[in-house]
């Protein structure tokens, strides 16, 4: 076992953007090792990035000094129990990108004083364009944090969160957002079908306007209220729009929808205490 040492716990399809974004940045093949319960997955992440794989969840946790849990939140109790003396053995970093699960939670699993960091990226991370919150409990060292920060920019930006209770507002902004926008993606194309554009039009306008904008909002510095008066000219066609999202409460249903998420998430981190 090294320092740079990494062992996915789960091999699934988060933990492959992560191991491809960490072998693409330089890490090594042979410092990630993966666990793995089904055969033809292990075999398929040797064969597409070179690592080291085993069915086996305590004899790959052995090889990490950094471990990424990357299982379901369900499993996520029975797979901790099972490593819980290797880690008192071996005071490894613990990151968790299991939804829901607190960091107390997992600490109480591990056998206690374990250092970890709760992550939570979204499915844009996939394709290396997500956004991670991360917090980190006080035993996590500023090198280990480093650490952390590393393997989750790996498949895109991250953002510190000093209160772990505002994770799940995390989840519920970003982890849930992108079914935000499909969701308008999904309306869009359907108010543009019934107004006569062909499903290939309304498909390749309203994609195209969301990756446009998406990109504006990055790369311009701009405030969203700012950019949105930019493109509103007075009693114009954008005008007439937004008069007709917010004459339907559109704030305010975005609001009541991130907070019914985040209670959501609360409830869940709850019972699974």
């Amino acid at each position: 076992m090294t320092a740079a040492s990494i062992t996915f716990i789960g091999g699934g399809n988060m933990a492959r953007s992560l191991i491809a974004g960490l072998v693409r940045q330089g890490t090594a093949p042979a410092h990630i090792h993966v666990a793995e319960p089904v055969a033809e997955l292990r075999a398929q992440l040797t064969a597409d990035f070179g690592v080291k794989t085993y069915a086996s969840a305590s004899e790959a946790a052995a090889q990490g000094g950094v471990w990424v849990l990357a299982v379901k939140p369900q499993v996520l109790r029975d797979v901790c129990a099972a490593l819980a003396d290797i880690a008192q053995a071996q005071r490894p970093l613990v990151v968790s990108i299991a939804a829901g699960i607190t960091s107390p939670q997992l600490e109480r699993w591990l056998g206690g004083n374990a250092a970890v960091v709760r992550a939570m990226p979204n499915t844009p991370a996939l394709l290396g364009a997500g956004v991670t919150g991360l917090f980190a409990t006080a035993g996590v060292s500023d090198a280990q944090r480093a650490q952390a920060d590393q393997v989750l920019r790996s498949a895109g930006r991250t953002v510190w969160i000093d209160d772990e209770a505002r994770m799940d507002a995390v989840t519920a902004v970003s982890g849930s957002g992108p079914a935000y926008v499909f969701l308008l993606a999904e309306a869009m194309e359907a108010a543009g079908i019934a107004q006569g554009l062909s499903a290939d039009a309304a498909r390749t306008l309203v994609v195209q306007t969301l990756l446009g904008a998406s990109r504006m909002l990055d790369e311009s510095g701009e405030a969203p209220a700012e950019l949105r008066r930019r493109v509103t000219s007075p009693n114009g066609t954008t005008q007439a729009a937004i008069e007709s999202f917010q004459g339907e409460g559109f704030e305010a249903m975005v609001a009541h929808a991130i907070d019914a998420a985040t209670r959501r998430g609360q409830a869940l981190s709850a019972a699974n205490d």
